[in-house]
């Protein structure tokens, strides 16, 4: 990328140097062709005129003849006997002798015919030196201006192409601003280009505050809302065990407890997604299987009073190398919005040897609702909305950050099929 303003402009010099060749060699010799054929018949037709007026003085005369050019007279009502074959089919005017390269100019009077034979051949070479000269000079010239116009435009454009290979090392989370510190910067770097520098060295001391101040308030306040969560589950379970509590009662201690784990699983998916990219949460062999099962018990109270069937079909028991709750919340997120969403009918969990598939027969999603599917606080029942809406948009960033890319197929009315896929 540092090189790349360098390589466009090399570039159209190039092209600017070869279309500019081009365009002066086919001028110069189109125009040294015409100016050719024109001053050749000029010429014929002078050197013609010069003969006839000799002629009249001495009509005993000889043949007009020269190094480029041939004459032959054949005078009216006399046989043309020392006319070459050649020449005796052609009227007044000018041709062209077939495979000699000679033009044959012939001109009529009343005292007889003219046929003069130029050497092309001739013309053609001195005309070829005439034209190749000034183009050979015209493309030094050309070429030297164009070189000297690139090293003075790369040199101009040197500090750029520095700036913009800095800014291309970058990593997005951390931008490097030590590096473009008024202090480091190379003195080439004069006026705007150093104005810019310093302004991208502001900004990104301004991401990087930014990044540090986001990341840091999200582990906190994550932190902090797990204490309050935790004394809210430990006191529901208290309560559900005590027998005597009315029905009405325990319905609510079970809302209370399914928002709790919810709740939870966005404050896990927070945490993992606040680290830092490069700084891996704690990850552990574990089998796939037990965390689905896991979260098929958690979600089987949503469906109470659905007639709805939950199973999970084992193909395959893959084994992974990495944070057990991570998959458990992407699961729990999947199989969160197949209960909410399906009214009757089956929902399936099968597992595969690299993927986890959750199928459910319910209301299904348009394509335009799947397009936004993934977007956060998008719900697609806009007239019952349920739950927060950033269910699907946490669990693509965190497929996003493990390698586990997640695709959702829907049809209306033809309920929902979501992929986890592992790598």
């Amino acid at each position: 990328m540092a090189q790349g303003l360098s390589r466009k402009f090399k570039a159209a010099f190039i092209t600017q140097a070869v279309i500019a060749s081009v365009v002066i060699v086919i001028g110069v010799f189109a125009i040294t062709a015409v100016l050719k054929q024109n001053l050749l018949e000029r010429r014929m037709q002078a050197q013609a005129g010069e003969y006839w007026q000799s002629w009249q003085r001495d009509q005993h005369q000889t043949q007009p003849i020269g190094i480029v050019v041939k004459g032959y007279v054949a005078p009216r009502g006399a046989a043309a006997d020392g006319l070459p074959p050649a020449l005796k089919g052609f009227g007044p005017g000018f041709h062209e002798l077939p495979g000699l390269n000679q033009a044959v100019y012939v001109e009529e009077r009343p005292a007889g015919r003219l046929y003069l034979v130029y050497n092309e051949g001739f013309v053609d070479e001195l005309t070829l030196w005439l034209g190749a000269v000034p183009i050979a000079l015209a493309l030094l010239v050309l070429y030297a201006v164009t070189w000297l116009t690139y090293r003075t435009s790369r040199k101009l454009v040197e500090p750029l192409s520095w700036l913009a290979g800095e800014v291309a090392r970058w990593e997005p989370r951390r931008p490097e601003a030590d590096r473009l510190a008024p202090e480091r910067l190379p003195a080439a770097l004069e006026g705007e280009v150093r104005q810019l520098a310093d302004a991208l060295h502001d900004l990104a001391v301004r991401i990087g505050a930014f990044v540090a101040r986001e990341r840091a308030f999200t582990r906190d306040a994550s932190h902090e809302l797990r204490t309050p969560l935790t004394v809210i589950r430990v006191a529901s379970d208290l309560l559900m065990a005590d027998p005597d509590l009315p029905p009405r009662t325990q319905r609510s201690l079970q809302r209370v407890q399914l928002a709790g784990r919810d709740m939870e699983a966005v404050i896990d998916a927070f945490l993992v997604l606040a680290r830092e990219a490069d700084v891996a949460p704690q990850s552990e062999d574990f089998n796939v299987r037990d965390v689905v099962y896991e979260e098929v018990v958690n979600v089987r109270p949503l469906l109470a009073g659905k007639p709805v069937q939950l199973e999970v079909i084992e193909e395959a028991s893959p084994r992974l190398h990495a944070p057990p709750r991570v998959l458990g919340v992407m699961i729990g997120n999947l199989l969160g919005n197949a209960c909410h969403f399906t009214d009757e009918g089956r929902i399936e969990v099968r597992i595969g040897s690299d993927r986890i598939v959750v199928r459910d027969t319910g209301i299904g999603m348009s394509r335009e609702e799947l397009d936004k599917a993934f977007e956060p606080f998008y719900r697609a029942d806009q007239q019952n909305p349920v739950g927060k809406g950033i269910g699907l948009s946490i669990v693509r960033r965190l497929g996003e950050r493990f390698g586990w890319p997640v695709s959702l197929v829907s049809a209306p009315g033809e309920g929902t099929t979501a992929t986890i896929a592992f790598a």
